[in-house]
């Protein structure tokens, strides 16, 4: 398993903002798992040309955005809220 986050995982409130990625890290790690962590950087609007470490969650996803996770097999999705969710349902123990 693979967690892709722009430039890092941290879960400090940055301006009273809790940082997506971090908290999708969290809710793994809670879970029981341990995803690789793979730092794409950039901004999700920017153009692939500009964040090229970006193309592989575009292929998993149809979208630039992190976090983003991919599975084993290939399979993935966006959206910290739906990762923190599926890591709610599917912990680690019952995989």
């Amino acid at each position: 398993m693979k967690l892709y986050v722009c430039y890092g995982a941290w879960t400090t409130k940055f301006f009273a903002h809790k940082h997506p990625c971090g908290e999708a890290h969290q809710a793994l790690l809670d879970a029981g798992y341990q995803p690789e962590v793979v730092k794409v950087y950039g901004l999700g609007p920017l153009p692939l040309a500009l964040q090229p470490k970006r193309r592989q969650v575009k292929a998993i996803t149809g979208r630039t955005w992190v976090p983003a996770i991919e599975f084993d097999d290939g399979t993935g999705f966006d959206e910290s809220a739906k990762i923190i969710e599926w890591a709610k349902q599917n912990p680690a123990a019952a995989a």
